[in-house]
């Protein structure tokens, strides 16, 4: 059954330390007949809007939970992850690439603000602010050089504007409302233009009322591909993993454990994972099993890659990696602040995997 939920950045309440009393008691009272709404992004830090600047670890409380009942809530949320894998247990599809067209040299993209109903995990929905009904928003990507043309349809209650996070544009196409532009009303369009440089990942979102527009999910991920393949970028396969941390919680690609995409992979594959932080609070991204060599900063590729088990990802910034699948099996990734993945209910949030196959 559906349930409608209100935005974790809009509680007021108790410390988080009663509020996760709180949450354990009727999670503890109903492991048998609750199912899936025992799972939310939000479950082992119910005030997402207090993540950046407080890690209260008496949130970890399990005395009103038996090892028995743990354990229930962790290997069904693994069992309904792994099913998540085959069949989406969730509705919306995030990071659609977005269609284009080409008129007189210069690509042109149509995007449509909204409000809508995200879900984030089975069951749980929220008020969400969308570009095109995608959280985040569909997938912009264009070549290093090429002239693009975004058109801005505003259907939604508030007024609006995109900025173009790590794109060196001309001054009035920068997005800020009366900085640089009039702010996108209800009703209207607007339109910017500008040429896409440099190369890299990069990111486009509200910068009209940001804190909640963009928490709420006003934003998607802008690649422009560069003109010359770079030596050590190569890749099988290609992800965008956009963080955040206030629309029903802590989300990878609008969505929750156990809704969060698993990635896949044979034995010998090299896996792009394109790391983006649109939250409000730091999320450094540990891989089991594998290293990542960190080949860009914030779309700038580096003069001397490196490798690690976790990235650090700060508000703002972009980081891509590269992993190399080299033995099977389903390995765990996740943000390494554990309020964000793991409680006495199991995983949750910002946890997903990397399925190796032979």
């Amino acid at each position: 059954m559906s349930t409608t939920a209100t935005d974790p950045t809009e509680e007021q309440g108790p410390r988080p330390s009663l509020r996760r009393r709180a949450f354990l008691a009727g999670a503890g009272a109903g492991v048998a007949g609750t199912g899936l709404v025992a799972f939310t992004a939000a479950a082992g830090w119910p005030a997402a809007s207090n993540a950046q600047d407080d890690h209260d670890m008496s949130s970890g409380d399990t005395t009103e939970m038996t090892d028995e009942e743990m354990l229930a809530h962790h290997k069904e949320g693994i069992e309904q992850f792994l099913a998540n894998a085959e069949d989406p247990l969730t509705e919306g599809v995030p990071i659609q690439p977005l269609e284009s067209k080409v008129v007189d040299g210069v690509r042109v993209f149509e995007l449509t603000a909204s409000e809508i109903e995200w879900e984030v995990t089975p069951g749980e929905k929220y008020e969400a602010m969308a570009f095109n009904e995608q959280v985040p928003g569909p997938l912009i990507r264009c070549t290093e050089g090429e002239r693009i043309r975004v058109i801005v349809h505003n259907e939604m209650s508030q007024s609006t504007s995109i900025h173009w996070h790590g794109q060196m544009v001309p001054n009035d196409q920068d997005g800020v409302p009366f900085v640089t532009q009039e702010a996108i009303k209800p009703g209207t369009t607007y339109t910017y233009e500008f040429v896409a440089k440099p190369a890299g990942s990069h990111m486009y979102h509200s910068h009209n009322n940001s804190t909640e527009q963009v928490g709420k999910g006003l934003l998607g991920p802008l690649i422009v591909d560069p003109k010359e393949p770079i030596a050590g970028h190569e890749s099988d396969h290609d992800h965008v993993l956009i963080l955040n941390d206030a629309l029903g919680g802590f989300t990878i690609n609008g969505k929750g454990f156990p809704a969060t995409t698993a990635y896949k992979a044979k034995v010998g594959e090299k896996i792009r994972f394109r790391y983006m932080n649109e939250g409000l609070a730091i999320h450094p991204m540990h891989l089991h099993g594998f290293p990542q060599e960190v080949i860009t900063k914030d779309g700038w590729p580096l003069p001397a890659p490196y490798k690690c088990d976790t990235v650090n990802i700060a508000p703002g910034e972009r980081y891509d990696v590269i992993v190399t699948a080299e033995d099977p099996g389903i390995w765990v990734f996740h943000c390494h602040i554990l309020t964000h993945a793991e409680g006495p209910d199991g995983m949750f949030g910002m946890v997903t995997a990397l399925i190796v196959e032979e």
